[in-house]
């Protein structure tokens, strides 16, 4: 089946497997300083265990805290990565994962931060789920009709209808205050910054030879009727 996807969806997912190995076989302390803390100001970066650094704005997307949560992120990266790859190429669909990762991540950042501030609970964040939501956002716009299987489930709907379910969902959790273990608020951030970069790449390309429209003078004539 690896075969068959395209170079970058099939370098991710062997990534994502091969570091939640690895947070089997390691000690859990090895993966903290790649986890994704809270903001804070007065950060440590000789003793980054518990502080936030930029770089955990990628490194947090590689690590999931359970199989069903990493089987569930393979599942969808493959169903929606491998056909964005196929229309957009490689090095654009690379930057538009890597910029849904980093835009959820930063939002992730923030909430946790605001939630720091005001309870001094400490969360921290793992997973590819802000990516994924990109990834599904941006295939529901660019195949709305596409009928495509609720995840593992016998049940056909289009694209376009998924993604809403997804998105409603999202937004229901997010804003009922349920402890489900998931930052919905950085999904859908993450599906916001796939939105945004498909409207951003759908605007019409001027030719680099072809001169700025002018500006049309106003006219110092009356039509006289």
């Amino acid at each position: 089946m690896l075969s068959r996807l395209p170079p970058a969806t099939r370098a991710l997912l062997i990534a994502l497997i091969a570091v939640f190995v690895l947070q089997l076989l390691l000690p859990r302390v090895f993966f903290a300083p790649l986890r994704l803390w809270p903001i804070a100001v007065d950060a440590d970066p000789w003793s980054p265990i518990t502080s936030f650094m930029p770089w955990q704005l990628l490194s947090y997307g590689f690590q999931h805290e359970s199989l069903v949560h990493l089987v569930l992120n393979l599942i969808c990266l493959a169903m929606f990565g491998a056909e964005l790859e196929w229309t957009w190429g490689r090095r654009r669909f690379m930057v538009f994962y890597a910029v849904c990762m980093v835009f959820a991540g930063f939002f992730h950042a923030l909430i946790n931060t605001l939630v720091l501030s005001q309870t001094g609970e400490i969360n921290t964040v793992v997973g590819a789920s802000g990516a994924i939501f990109g990834l599904l956002v941006a295939y529901g716009m660019l195949f709305p009709d596409r009928r495509v299987s609720l995840l593992l489930l016998p049940v056909m709907m289009k694209a376009r209808t998924l993604v809403l379910i997804f998105m409603a969902i999202q937004v229901v959790l997010a804003f009922s205050g349920l402890k489900t273990g998931e930052s919905h608020f950085g999904h859908l951030a993450g599906g916001v910054a796939g939105c945004l970069m498909v409207l951003y790449w759908r605007r019409p390309a001027r030719r680099k030879d072809e001169p700025a429209p002018k500006k049309r003078k106003a006219s110092h004539l009356r039509v006289v009727k």
